[in-house]
């Protein structure tokens, strides 16, 4: 048996990981190199990390890329990440197509250039048919915001009187979110020390496990996902229930 079948052997695999891939900059920093260049080394992780984790067996990966808050952020950073952005779907349109993974972009895309759209609709598009891992990722995303888009698409029904107050459901809400078709995630996992699910997938994440490491996502990889799943092995899940 190889290394990589046996660290995971006898493991149960979560069907949904969402990731924070937060301490790009902060790793940059101590390696006395600009923020974006950590923001450069993070999204080649993001590449090997989709491969890893569809060679886990994981079906769905999600990761939170760019927040609504992040455009307090310094114009020049702003702007590599959304040159990285463009130029990281552009490429992932010929490996998702080669590799058979279906890919999405959640999130708010009202103030994004045209251009950048027009990536993510021929990368949705293209893949659309792929039947393995599903590589979702947060472009301008916020839960609040996700929530609130979702709430205006319902009071905007109930008004044309094609939805009446009392049909209104738990479903009804998830069917009008951006992750609507999509299971809610099983592990959770932030990387850079922090705790905290920062305005993502809120929610998504209301019975998910939550795994904190204080680990970079530049340094992130196949061994620290492993942990992540080992850890995820020891908890109970309930769901609110008692067994």
């Amino acid at each position: 048996m190889s290394k990589d079948a046996e660290d995971l052997a006898g493991l149960k695999i979560p069907g949904h990981v969402a990731v924070i891939m937060d301490g790009n900059g902060r790793w940059a920093e101590k390696q006395g190199q600009p923020r974006t260049f950590g923001h450069a080394v993070g999204s080649q992780v993001v590449e090997e990390m989709v491969e890893v984790a569809s060679d886990a067996g994981i079906k769905y990966f999600t990761v939170y890329a760019f927040s609504t808050e992040n455009w307090k952020r310094s114009e020049e950073e702003v702007s590599v990440l959304f040159s990285l952005f463009a130029e990281y779907l552009q490429k992932l349109i010929v490996k998702s197509t080669k590799n058979n993974v279906r890919c999405l972009v959640i999130g708010d895309r009202g103030p994004l250039k045209k251009d950048l759209i027009d990536v993510i609709e021929e990368l949705e598009e293209k893949t659309a048919d792929n039947t393995g891992l599903t590589f979702t990722i947060a472009i301008n995303y916020g839960g609040r915001d996700e929530i609130t888009r979702a709430v205006r698409k319902i009071a905007a029904e109930v008004s044309e009187g094609k939805l009446g107050p009392e049909e209104i459901t738990e479903d009804t809400i998830s069917d009008r979110l951006d992750t609507a078709g999509l299971p809610d995630p099983d592990l959770l996992i932030r990387t850079g020390g922090e705790e905290r699910i920062s305005n993502y997938l809120p929610w998504q994440l209301a019975y998910t496990e939550f795994y904190f490491t204080d680990i970079s996502w530049p340094e992130f990889n196949r061994d620290e996902l492993v942990k992540a799943i080992i850890k995820y092995n020891g908890r109970d899940r309930r769901f609110g229930g008692v067994k």
